[in-house]
């Protein structure tokens, strides 16, 4: 009986254990790592909902999207702080000129805001 018992509480932790140690972290709570937030506007500082933000990863070549909110807002978490992005904004035809976020940038939290050419 006291056998089954201690075979049950070790299944029992492990069963605890496991998922928790699996999830995710947080870019937050890294160090390591920046993040990028700002808004798509238009030639008259209109907010766009539904713009795509395109970020570049220079070094690889990978892009990440994003699709804005209501108040054309958007963020991306969890960059390198080593890494050049390229960040542009598109909608309805209408492209905004490309922003760098240099890896010389020390902001742990830049802002860059993508206004859309007329």
């Amino acid at each position: 009986m006291k056998k089954i018992f201690t075979v049950l509480m070790a299944v029992f932790v492990l069963a605890i254990a496991v998922p928790a140690s699996a999830q995710k972290k947080d870019p937050k709570q890294n160090a390591n790592t920046r993040s990028v937030q700002g808004a798509v506007l238009t030639a008259d500082d209109d907010p766009i909902e539904g713009a795509v933000v395109q970020l570049k990863d220079t070094r690889s070549l990978t892009i990440r999207s994003f699709i804005t909110r209501a108040n054309g807002t958007f963020q991306f978490q969890g960059l390198s702080p080593d890494v050049d992005y390229e960040l542009k904004a598109e909608s309805k035809g209408k492209t905004s000129s490309a922003k760098t976020l240099s890896s010389f940038d020390s902001r742990k939290q830049a802002v860059m805001n993508l206004k859309l050419d007329k």
